[in-house]
């Protein structure tokens, strides 16, 4: 399922933009499209109705999951006949759709995850889901890229229409989540539901704080990255895509399974606090990266020991998400939080560019860093807690 929500992905977005490009279309048009990548950020919206509304066949959760699949499935092989360079604004209407259906997939995924995964499985559960999702966006982006230049890009989504239909014979046989508790009446309670439970909870405020602060630092010092690579220390787009987007999506995944197999052992809290630990000093590597200059293997080390130290987060921190959501509400909740969790990247990374031409990026990256203490200081005071939770 982690493959299922990873797939489309790209598709109306990166690899579109592609496309279009190829086609000629002109940069101005390419440029609005990204605004197709909205209901990826608003998808909380909808959430509500997934958790309230029971499909007639396979139950709430893997209902929903198989109808916007076979969606998804229509929707990629309507954009294969689509012509970007006559119609970009019927293919922008497609990828718009394409776009809703994949969040409304990602919707539903995650509350299936956090319903069906005991609370000693979310570790490792969390981990698989971050290795499919990572696999199917390469498949989506850099294979599908190669892909249009062999077959044409109408036989390239059409194949990914195809390879869709997998994450659909997956969910038609795995099993639906045991209903524990009765799904919202209605839709009122649907909406309000999700944020009265959550906020009858002890430290409901500050838990929320520790959700935008956990992954801060990890976003804060990727949003130069790339520039930093290229523009600071003089690696080649080739050395980047080969290195930090290959070597790093293999140390992410490597990292996540690892991680998953690890909080067996240590438990949530210390999970979160150690992966914190290990995540904010895997960013100083790029400090030591900007100090050497331009070295291959410091290059490698520091890609590598970053994502290993991101994947190991992520799987702390999903499995968080998961442990924080009540299965009456858990759709909702959990898009809920996870759009919390990527605001305040969102907020605070336009500030990145100011503050390396004003230190420079040794001290950028050591400050990136220093992002992550405040976050690791809230685990440690909400450590009862973290520990007393139970499986919703």
């Amino acid at each position: 399922m982690g493959f299922a929500s990873g797939l489309p992905r790209a598709l109306p977005v990166s690899t579109l933009q592609a496309w279009m490009a190829v086609e000629g279309v002109d940069l101005r048009t390419i440029g609005i499209f990204a605004i197709v990548a909205l209901p990826y950020t608003l998808k909380f919206l909808w959430s509500p109705a997934m958790d309230r509304f029971v499909p007639p066949l396979f139950g709430r959760r893997r209902g929903w999951i198989l109808i916007t699949q076979l969606l998804l499935a229509a929707s990629i092989a309507s954009i294969a006949f689509s012509q970007p360079a006559i119609s970009p604004l019927t293919v922008g209407v497609l990828a718009l759709i394409l776009s809703f259906l994949s969040a409304s997939q990602d919707i539903v995924v995650d509350a299936y995850r956090t319903d069906i995964l005991h609370s000693e499985e979310r570790g490792a559960g969390a981990a698989v889901a971050v290795m499919g999702y990572r696999i199917a966006l390469i498949i989506s982006g850099s294979l599908a890229l190669i892909m249009s230049d062999q077959i044409g890009w109408r036989n390239t989504y059409l194949v990914m229409s195809g390879i869709m239909l997998i994450g659909f014979l997956c969910t038609l046989f795995a099993p639906e989540p045991p209903q524990n508790s009765a799904p919202p009446r209605t839709l009122n309670e649907a909406i309000i539901g999700p944020l009265k439970d959550y906020f009858s909870r002890p430290s409901a405020v500050t838990f929320l704080l520790l959700v935008i602060l956990y992954k801060l630092a990890d976003a804060y010092a990727a949003s130069l990255l790339t520039a930093f690579l290229i523009k600071g220390i003089g690696f080649s787009a080739t050395d980047v895509g080969a290195i930090n987007k290959g070597l790093g999506l293999a140390a992410t995944i490597i990292g996540a399974l690892v991680g998953g197999s690890l909080m067996v052992k240590l438990g949530l809290y210390r999970s979160l606090l150690y992966f914190g630990i290990v995540q904010a000093l895997t960013i100083v590597a790029f400090s030591a990266l900007a100090v050497v200059g331009r070295d291959y293997s410091m290059l490698v080390f520091a890609v590598g020991f970053e994502n290993f130290g991101s994947g190991m987060g992520t799987a702390a921190f999903l499995a968080l998400l998961m442990t924080m959501c009540n299965q009456r509400f858990s759709a909702t909740q959990y898009a809920l939080l996870s759009s919390l969790a990527a605001l305040g990247g969102i907020v605070i990374s336009p500030t990145s560019g100011f503050l390396a031409e004003a230190v420079g990026w040794p001290v950028f990256f050591l400050i990136s860093a220093a992002i992550a203490v405040p976050g690791l200081l809230l685990l440690r005071r909400l450590r009862p807690l973290i520990e007393s939770l139970k499986e919703s």
